[in-house]
């Protein structure tokens, strides 16, 4: 059943607002993928899970060719994290058919506590690129994206902003950086799990391009927001939308 013209209507501003938050720290999903849910009562929660998916592609992909401008990501880096990514949310979508994503909640509560502490209490952390090794270069972008990958497929929001974290702690990024080379990674998730609700049957193509088309808009904006304003505005931003996440996960578990 299609929505009225007003949920439509307010399910665009919402990915607007998503498009923003995810093109300067991740975690464009909190916001989109919750309307969804509440806005499409009636359907099976895979067709919120795969509309949001085809929204999210496109923002992601604006953002990625606008961070790309001006901030060059590390393709030697990004691409095999892409291809590894891609096939982590692919499995990952397949169990979101089958699983609800209740059953991962509480493993991620945690992980986004761990990771918002990580981040509030090293204020150093993101702001001076670290140098690695190439070997642990490597072997970290594609075991992180594989497991984030699965998480991006099976649940989806914070994705972005997990994988922000990895390239900051793990791999020595400022977040300038790790925000720009994040949207390339998202981009093999978003691609991945949308081909497989996509044969599901789960995605709602109208809706999910005109709230993408809303999704572009926003998240040039925060691209270009985040590259102007550094590092420091990409970490209080991407801290702000942890802790949204982390009560949201919370209230969820509490009420089961």
């Amino acid at each position: 059943m299609t929505p009225d013209w007003y949920v439509i209507v307010a399910l665009c501003v919402v990915a607007a607002a998503a498009g923003w938050v995810d093109a300067v720290s991740g975690g464009g999903g909190l916001l989109q993928l919750p309307a969804l849910l509440i806005a499409l009562p009636g359907q099976s929660p895979s067709v919120s899970l795969g509309t949001n998916k085809m929204s999210s592609i496109l923002g992601t992909s604006a953002a990625a060719l606008t961070y790309g401008r001006v901030e060059r990501p590390r393709l030697a880096t990004a691409l095999p994290m892409a291809l590894a990514a891609f096939g982590g949310a692919a499995i990952g979508s397949l169990v979101a058919v089958h699983l609800p994503p209740v059953v991962f909640r509480p493993i991620i509560l945690v992980a986004l506590i761990v990771v918002w502490c990580f981040i509030a209490f090293r204020r150093d952390l993101g702001l001076v690129a670290r140098e690695t090794s190439r070997r642990r270069h490597l072997t970290t972008a594609i075991l992180g994206g594989l497991g984030i990958g699965f998480y991006d497929g099976a649940v989806g929001p914070g994705t972005g902003s997990f994988l922000v974290v990895l390239l900051v702690a793990a791999l020595g990024y400022t977040f300038l950086q790790a925000s720009a080379t994040a949207k390339i990674v998202n981009v093999g998730t978003n691609l991945a799990s949308l081909i497989v609700f996509g044969l599901a049957g789960s995605v709602l193509w109208i809706l999910g391009l005109l709230m993408g088309v809303c999704n572009v808009a926003g998240a040039i904006v925060g691209a270009r927001m985040a590259m102007a304003k550094g590092s420091g505005f990409v970490r209080v931003v991407l801290l702000a939308v942890t802790a949204v996440l982390i009560v949201v996960l919370a209230v969820q578990i509490v009420r089961g």
